[in-house]
């Protein structure tokens, strides 16, 4: 299933995709509130979801409503950082060099937008792309190996790193720099796990105003889905609707030779095979 979340007059309301038509989960508003209840919920959850979508009659045409981040604020955001090869090459370039073990930072979840929102630059100078496949924890994970770390995924969506690379090195955790409002738009909504065969197969690719800038596939990550939920939850417990970004390959404006930094104006286009596109426009700085 692909499950949304959106306005269209009212709302927020959930829904689920079904073609170009969304079938709103209204009758299910009191027993699951929000998106991450039904996270919670698990199979049972997901069951009652399509016995309402069996019986709803009500149909919303998609282009005539307002997505917004498929999931509410999650308790955690993490993304690994050098997780392609070629990522890692272009950023030893730049004089940081390769990590030797998994290399996480957080995203403060206030930074949370929805997949057609405008990025606001803020005070940045340098705001930056990375297209990521991200994954949407379910069961809580804890000590889990690599082998049994799927159980633990509820579904997949798509991320924009954004990224204020001069803010980025204030400090050597990436958190403030990864963290300005607006820059971390995500979506268009959760594709169930059970509809993607195999994560470690899927095309990504991140466009600016149409120009190629990112193009490979999850088959390059260095450390893969299953071994991060297995590092991560080694240290604290992964909880549900929590967000793992996945890492982003190489073509990031940073290490293109010259340098390109996104402008107002710019049409960032990231998608991830299987899953969806979620487009964002960069916006005048606001204030």
């Amino acid at each position: 299933m692909k499950l949304l979340r959106f306005v269209n007059g009212k709302g927020p309301r959930m829904g689920v995709l079904e073609g170009d038509w969304i079938v709103p989960l209204d009758t299910l508003e009191a027993e699951y509130p929000t998106m991450l209840s039904i996270v919670a919920g698990g199979h049972d959850a997901l069951s009652r979801v399509k016995s309402a979508v069996a019986v709803e009659k009500e149909r919303i045409a998609l282009g005539e409503v307002r997505l917004l981040a498929p999931i509410e604020k999650p308790g955690k955001y993490l993304a690994i950082g050098m997780n392609f090869r070629k990522h890692a090459e272009e950023a030893k370039k730049l004089g940081v060099e390769p990590p030797s073990k998994q290399y996480w930072f957080n995203k403060q979840t206030s930074c949370l937008a929805g997949p057609h929102d405008d990025i606001d630059p803020g005070v940045s100078e340098m705001l930056d792309y990375e297209v990521e496949l991200c994954v949407v924890i379910g069961e809580p994970a804890k000590m889990v190996s690599a082998a049994d770390a799927h159980k633990h995924v509820f579904g997949y969506t798509v991320a924009n790193d954004v990224t204020a690379r001069d803010w980025q090195g204030h400090s050597p955790t990436f958190t403030v720099g990864k963290s300005f409002d607006t820059h971390g738009p995500i979506g268009p909504w959760i594709v169930t796990a059970d509809e993607i065969a195999n994560p470690h197969d899927l095309k990504l690719s991140c466009t600016v105003n149409g120009e190629v800038r990112q193009d490979s596939d999850t088959g390059q990550l260095i450390h893969d889905i299953w071994e991060q939920i297995s590092y991560l939850s080694t240290a604290f417990t992964l909880e549900p609707g929590d967000l793992i970004a996945t890492g982003t390959p190489e073509g990031v404006g940073i290490a293109r030779n010259p340098q390109v930094f996104l402008k107002p104006g710019d049409v960032v286009r990231c998608e991830v095979e299987s899953i969806g596109v979620i487009e964002n426009k960069v916006a005048e700085p606001a204030g």
